[in-house]
């Protein structure tokens, strides 16, 4: 387990649940090139448990944390994610539904370096079914002090779902960190949610405007925060590095100097490295700036990726913060 300070290790652990509204069994291979109409012969293929909270669930396990783990799942390959999340020791809670579970892929180019990616939209979920997830979470005897949405709505669920679940939150005194897009990330924002984590088309779809340069994407950030759609905006940028905004002030950190190898799980490993740091009672710049060596940690990895405790551990004393002024209100 990563060094962490005396004092964040608090008696009383913040517990974490993970919620994966849009499963997949994750596929990855190479092949020399791909090229139209050619049969492509391949390499050998990965599979593994996928979608985002799922993925962020992995994250945390591998840096030593705990969390729980709720996702609807349904057909062969929902039983196959099932017991994959089994094999892995991630605790997962099951919501069954009619329709399969989605497959996705990943296809790495060897001569080019070039990466493919197929994303398929998801089974269609009947109003039971994704009143069921809703459900169970409310019905919990004990609510997670953090919990986890990220990743896609699939198909029949309602664009308000990540909406209901910030009023839910808030009921239950939970903070919600939220990683997705589109309507359902308005419809959320609207209602307010705890951390959000953004890259930089998000942050500009929902601003309405460019957010080309430091002080468009920092006025764009701090006026989501000062409007109360997020307490924390945590912004990811790749090469440009990434930004963290809270009430309190702005911290930005410059991209590490890795070799990319794949961009595959980078967002998912940036948020499980934040959310582990949190769950361990870190301030939240130490929290980011664990974000930023796991995400990075899984631009190192090829196929289905995500962030190694290894890598992070390596990443982490070299993520240099820098507090920025806020001149932009308060």
């Amino acid at each position: 387990m990563p060094n962490i300070p005396t004092s964040a290790a608090a008696s009383t652990t913040p517990s974490v649940l993970c919620l994966t509204m849009n499963p997949s069994v994750d596929l990855a291979t190479d092949t020399p090139r791909v090229q139209p109409t050619h049969k492509l012969r391949c390499g050998d293929a990965v599979h593994d448990a996928g979608g985002g909270g799922i993925n962020v669930a992995r994250v945390m396990q591998r840096l030593g944390g705990s969390c729980e783990s709720l996702c609807p799942a349904g057909g062969p390959a929902g039983h196959w994610l099932e017991m994959r999340m089994a094999e892995d020791g991630l605790s997962n809670t099951t919501i069954p539904i009619a329709q399969e579970t989605r497959v996705s892929f990943c296809v790495h180019e060897t001569d080019t370096g070039e990466e493919f990616r197929f994303v398929m939209p998801g089974p269609l979920l009947s109003e039971s079914e994704w009143r069921a997830c809703l459900d169970h979470l409310a019905q919990l005897p004990r609510f997670p002090d953090y919990l986890v949405a990220s990743g896609s709505l699939p198909p029949g669920v309602p664009a308000d779902f990540y909406a209901r679940l910030a009023r839910l939150c808030r009921e239950r005194g939970a903070k919600l960190v939220l990683d997705t897009s589109g309507p359902a990330l308005h419809a959320a924002l609207a209602e307010g949610v705890f951390l959000w984590k953004p890259n930089l088309k998000e942050l500009g779809e929902l601003s309405g405007h460019s957010v080309q340069t430091p002080g468009e994407w920092q006025a764009a950030a701090v006026r989501c925060v000062n409007e109360g759609k997020a307490e924390v905006v945590a912004l990811t940028m790749g090469h440009l590095g990434a930004l963290l905004v809270t009430r309190e002030g702005l911290w930005s950190a410059p991209p590490l100097k890795i070799q990319v190898a794949s961009a595959v799980g980078a967002g998912d490993s940036f948020v499980g490295g934040m959310v582990w740091g949190l769950q361990r009672g870190l301030p939240l710049p130490e929290a980011f700036a664990w974000g930023v060596a796991a995400g990075s940690a899984a631009l190192m990895s090829v196929t289905t990726g995500l962030s190694r405790l290894e890598d992070a551990q390596v990443l982490h004393p070299q993520v240099q913060l820098s507090a920025l002024i806020n001149a932009l209100g308060g």
